[in-house]
């Protein structure tokens, strides 16, 4: 089960890891991605781990 990437309105969390921005705006190395019409943030790490499948345009539960 994936995580909600937005917790509450202070606070922006990676979907995958969990990762804390700590801002209200994601840094400009994170990926947003709508899926289902859910809004979902990527870390820097995960984006570059899974850039293919982004890319691709592959929903996260395929990776």
């Amino acid at each position: 089960m994936q995580q909600v990437a937005r917790r509450d309105a202070a606070e922006i969390t990676c979907a995958l890891c969990d990762t804390s921005a700590d801002s209200e705006t994601a840094p400009p190395t994170w990926i947003c991605s709508v899926e289902n019409g859910r809004r979902q943030y990527f870390c820097e790490k995960c984006a570059r781990t899974h850039i293919r499948a982004i890319e691709s345009r592959l929903d996260s539960a395929w990776w």
